[in-house]
């Protein structure tokens, strides 16, 4: 059975001081019923995707709010679902898992976070609770340390040196603010530069060696909420029609400074990502634009290889030979990824998924990457403990 996008929304991100939580969740599931030119009447069920709106909105238990987006959701199951920064694509996992058991229809997914309620310290602080909190959190270590130690990993396991590591991943910075420059839902609207970005200063600190300022992705505010359905309704009721082909989720150890998992790759993600391929029937080759986790630059390093586009320990060279820029072998975040695009944790997942939707139906959101068929998103939980990956297809 294939399971299809038939509605998206997808809200401006960044600092909302208009935008409470409740709205931003209101607003992105109405807009997407209005995409879809349905009701709730017609929506089995609503999964609602959210990290900590207990810390940023003193608000736990907002599975039931989704009533508010249209009161023919009242009695229907609406239930939120969190795993960290992966929270939207394993919203959208359970989605398409419960059509293809036929136990629903038609679902709505939201995803929504908003962060900016809280001071630097306490997002820090909230963040670090999808660590394992006995031996990293409560130690000290933040998300820029645990994605340091994956730095740090992959340039010890790999023989990197200090100068050709700074050197990519300020490239990959520089190209998440460029692309982002060109999406007008964006939070950063200005450009970066390899000066800046290579270098230490008092706008661009270290925050955890060799990760600096440039190289972490935003606090952010934002929601993303699409409606899915079988594909053989959604051709009865769109022109264009883009399926979710294959969606597979890998867990790993919760912790990565433990020692269980290696600190220099993303298995799992590897593991998802070529089951995919095998679902349907695709090669690398034939993915035309991805979506992937830059919740630090070096995490999209280390998915290009997990992909494959490079060997190990090669990324870069995906980078200097232009493979992962617009027109490039296989164009990575033209949204400006959550470097640049922002990073709303719970909202992040169906982001990516409305962004590649939108691409694939020749409608994108900033850079339109033409002739688009084939998408994949790449969505990660924690330091490389959840991870979800889609392919998405247009097939009308």
């Amino acid at each position: 059975m294939g399971i299809s996008i038939i509605g998206t929304s997808h809200s401006k991100v960044g600092k909302l001081e208009d935008k409470t939580v409740y709205d931003l969740i209101v607003d992105a599931g109405r807009s997407a019923l209005a995409d879809a030119g349905i009701t709730g009447e017609e929506v089995d069920a609503v999964l609602f995707a959210n990290y900590n709106a207990t810390d940023f909105n003193s608000q736990s238990h907002l599975g039931p709010y989704m009533v508010e987006i249209d009161p023919s959701l009242r009695f229907k199951p609406c239930i939120r679902v969190e795993a960290a920064c992966a929270s939207g694509s394993v919203g959208v996992y359970e989605a398409v898992k419960g059509i293809e058991s036929g136990r629903y229809k038609t679902v709505l997914v939201v995803g929504a976070e908003k962060m900016t309620s809280l001071n630097t310290n306490g997002v820090t602080n909230a963040l670090a609770k999808a660590s394992l909190w006995p031996i990293e959190g409560e130690q000290g270590y933040t998300f820029p340390g645990l994605y340091a130690e994956l730095a740090k990993g992959y340039k010890a396991h790999f023989g990197i040196s200090e100068e050709e590591l700074n050197d990519t991943l300020a490239r990959i910075s520089v190209k998440a603010h460029t692309n982002a420059m060109q999406n007008p839902l964006a939070q950063m609207q200005k450009g970066s530069s390899m000066e800046y970005a290579l270098n230490l200063s008092d706008k661009n600190p270290m925050i955890a060696e060799p990760l600096k300022l440039s190289d972490c992705s935003l606090v952010s505010d934002g929601a993303a909420a699409m409606v899915i359905t079988t594909t053989e309704r959604a051709m009865e009721l769109k022109d264009k029609v883009v399926e979710i082909s294959s969606i597979n989720m890998a867990c790993d150890y919760l912790s990565i400074v433990e020692g269980k998992r290696h600190n220099w790759e993303h298995e799992a993600i590897r593991r998802a990502f070529n089951k995919c391929l095998e679902e349907t029937g695709l090669t690398l080759d034939d993915i035309n634009v991805a979506e992937v986790h830059d919740c630090f630059t070096i995490n999209e390093l280390v998915i290009y290889e997990a992909i494959g586009l490079t060997e190990p320990g090669k990324g870069r060279e995906a980078v200097l030979d232009g493979s992962v820029y617009p027109g490039g072998r296989l164009p990575v975040n033209v949204s400006g990824g959550l470097k640049a695009k922002g990073h709303p944790v719970g909202a992040t997942g169906v982001s990516m998924h409305v962004l590649l939707a939108k691409q694939l139906m020749g409608e994108a959101i900033g850079i339109q990457v033409e002739g688009a068929k084939n998408a994949v998103a790449i969505n990660v939980g924690g330091s490389g403990a959840t991870n979800v990956v889609s392919i998405l297809r247009r097939v009308k």
